[in-house]
């Protein structure tokens, strides 16, 4: 199985990506392509030990940053790794492909260059969105602000399919987040949502309000990309200041830095559940073929698990299983 991997538009450039190839062709089977400066890249891989001819390059000279409007640096960009690394994947070089460069242009190059599912109106970002009892998954988490009520169900059947094949959950329990748990509760669109999901074949367990979100209630959370982004922003937000806080009263006096030692371990196992590179990235779901959104600040641990996600995902024939599902 060989993984196509963007070499350059993560916040820690290339090495990372690089170190974290290197662990996944030894540690998962699988090959790997990287795309990118082509000079950087071999200088780089000349540090690392691994089988032959597991890992190779394909020459990128260019790279869309955050500055960079989206669809128009897809459009314009044309010798980005992301581009480059995006039709080699239409090519079927690769079976899948990873970037932890900008958002905003994967979203774009997976519609313009990988396209949709037949059948599928939106593809959708969906994030893994960490809950007292494990993870959870989050779509949209921003790909479209606007939807459908079509589309919402969509979400749904699609993230239900991908947290049971891939995250290994029996029977996920979905929730359509709302502002009260009741039916009638929500605008036109998601009462209209609820209808149709509750008319649908998958676990759908109702309404589900944000309160209720990191208590795990649900295991697929779908809501519009705007709700979405606002929930996983908002949530974000409040575990750095809430670590934060905890830190600075820990680290107050004397008496209390005693208590901070003693619960050391007890803290490091808590930061591990919430440790975003556990958990590799966010899929765009509904393309033809697999993308993964790996965070922009992603190291090697976050890249070697983004490539993991690809091989689960390939695998468990997810794409089959979601054209199968909406086209029947």
């Amino acid at each position: 199985m060989k993984i196509i991997v963007d070499g350059m538009g993560g916040d820690k450039g290339h090495k990372e990506v690089v170190k974290g190839s290197v662990d996944a062709v030894k540690e998962l089977g699988v090959e790997i392509i990287i795309v990118g400066k082509e000079d950087a890249i071999e200088e780089e891989l000349k540090k690392y030990d691994y089988p032959n001819n597991t890992i190779e390059i394909l020459n990128a000279n260019d790279v869309i940053t955050n500055d960079d409007e989206p669809a128009l640096a897809i459009r314009r960009k044309k010798d980005s790794s992301m581009v480059v690394g995006l039709k080699a994947l239409t090519e079927n070089k690769g079976v899948g492909f990873v970037s932890c460069g900008s958002t905003g242009a994967l979203l774009a190059g997976g519609l313009f260059i990988v396209k949709r599912i037949k059948g599928i109106e939106r593809a959708a970002l969906a994030a893994p969105y960490p809950t007292t009892k494990g993870m959870s998954l989050l779509i949209d988490s921003g790909a479209n602000v606007d939807c459908k009520p079509e589309y919402l169900k969509q979400f749904a059947i699609m993230g239900s399919i991908y947290c049971e094949k891939v995250l290994g959950y029996r029977s996920p329990k979905v929730g359509l987040a709302n502002i009260g748990t009741e039916e009638a509760k929500g605008n036109t669109i998601v009462k209209e949502a609820y209808n149709l999901l509750k008319e649908s074949n998958i676990n759908f367990i109702g309404n589900v309000e944000a309160r209720d979100i990191p208590q795990g209630v649900c295991d697929v959370i779908v809501c519009d990309g705007f709700v979405g982004n606002i929930i996983l922003k908002l949530t974000e937000g409040m575990a750095i200041t809430i670590l934060s806080m905890i830190k600075e009263e820990l680290t107050s006096n004397f008496k209390s830095k005693i208590g901070a030692l003693l619960l050391k371990s007890q803290f490091s196992s808590l930061k591990d559940k919430m440790d975003y590179r556990e958990y590799g990235g966010a899929p765009l779901l509904g393309l033809k073929q697999p993308v993964i959104k790996a965070h922009g600040s992603s190291d090697a641990l976050a890249i070697k698990n983004a490539i993991r996600q690809v091989k689960n995902f390939v695998e468990n024939k997810v794409i089959n299983l979601i054209e199968d599902d909406i086209n029947n």
